[in-house]
């Protein structure tokens, strides 16, 4: 089907399927403002960086995930916005005048939204604390808001600013632990968040599987300071979860520090990355105080 033609087809099927269409008060003084009033997120972390920074009033969908605790950091701020599940034609029923979209996931969407000259934003994904800035930053320009990002980046950097600074001479290890053994490694968000914390990642010091995976016996043989479980172990019923469930485990982590620091935290950039640093510096000033 040609693109044009596409494009009338999903616009007359928003005219009886999407009530969203409709104008509230909020969402008309922005469009007249000219900022964003119909605004779709495609991006679980797009979801949460805007609806931190806008009224659902001019937000025509998040994704699905949004409001599902088990994976979103924000689930109550989204509960009750319409979803999307990604494809071209869900999103222009909403006729939106601005597309979010992370860099992974619905790139073939995000293609023909801008053959259709739709205004489509990606926010690339974090990998460091001046990424987590950057996407707050560029959110918040995308809709209008540049008030607002100013000021959420400026309180991620004062609760980093209230940190406790690591002893003199000291830097623990860590690791976080996931799911089948996974590991978080070099250039990732969250060996940021373990370093702006105070701590050394340790997974360096393995000797890792193709999967960037650590084997249970090498973790138990030469343990971290603290070992981090990005979930609870019982949180995921499945064989490949057992790892968290295992005896070895158990043992170990009754010898040595852990902490369970949920990764819906710390996997996208946003002020809850703020907290996942919280949580593991306190664990690292209750180590320090340990240590003669």
């Amino acid at each position: 089907m040609p693109l044009r033609i596409l494009h009338i087809v999903c616009l007359a099927a928003a005219a009886v399927a999407a009530p969203g269409l409709s104008f509230a008060p909020a969402a008309a003084q922005a469009q007249s403002q000219g900022r964003p009033a119909r605004i779709v997120s495609l991006d679980l972390c797009t979801d949460q960086l805007l609806v931190a920074l806008v009224g659902r009033e001019r937000i025509a969908a998040v994704t699905h995930l949004a409001a599902d605790p088990a994976v979103s950091a924000d689930p109550g701020k989204a509960k009750g916005i319409p979803i999307t599940h990604g494809a071209a034609e869900d999103v222009l029923r909403y006729d939106p005048d601005l597309v979010l979209a992370g860099p992974f996931g619905v790139t073939a969407t995000v293609g023909l939204l801008r053959r259709l000259q739709r205004n489509v934003v990606t926010v690339p994904l974090p990998s460091d604390l001046d990424g987590v800035r950057a996407a707050m930053r560029a959110v918040a320009a995308a809709v209008g808001e540049h008030a607002k990002g100013e000021a959420m980046v400026a309180a991620f950097d004062r609760r980093l600013a209230r940190l406790a600074p690591p002893a003199a001479g000291m830097r623990p290890s860590a690791i976080i632990y996931q799911v089948g053994g996974s590991v978080s490694g070099p250039g990732s968000l969250a060996e940021a968040t373990l370093a702006a914390a105070g701590f050394r990642n340790k997974a360096a010091d393995y000797r890792l599987t193709r999967g960037e995976q650590v084997p249970l016996e090498l973790l138990v043989a030469t343990p971290p300071d603290l070992l981090v479980l990005s979930s609870a172990v019982d949180e995921y019923r499945t064989a490949l979860a057992d790892n968290l469930r295992h005896p070895v485990l158990r043992r170990l982590r009754q010898r040595h520090a852990s902490l369970e620091l949920p990764w819906q935290l710390w996997l996208c950039g946003t002020l809850h990355t703020a907290e996942a640093i919280e949580r593991l510096a306190e664990a690292r000033v209750k180590i320090e105080a340990r240590r003669p």
